[in-house]
């Protein structure tokens, strides 16, 4: 009993020290990467929208024009 537990524990260190070796030269990532957050899409209401002004402006300057 008393071997197999030195077995273990001696497999342990072992596999820890290759885990180790690995990490320090970059076979394998300290960390997995997070994903990025994506920033929520920008609201646009229709005061922000260029066309849209250029429209109003348009009719009002042109209150007969037969497009409006």
């Amino acid at each position: 009993m008393l071997r197999f537990l030195f077995v273990l524990v001696l497999f342990g260190v072992a596999i820890y020290l290759l885990v180790r070796v690995f990490q320090e030269r970059g076979l394998m990532p300290e960390r997995p990467a997070r994903p990025q957050r994506q920033a929520p899409p920008k609201v646009v209401a229709p005061d922000d929208d260029e066309d849209f002004l250029r429209d109003l402006d348009r009719k009002r300057l042109n209150p007969e024009d037969p497009e409006g």
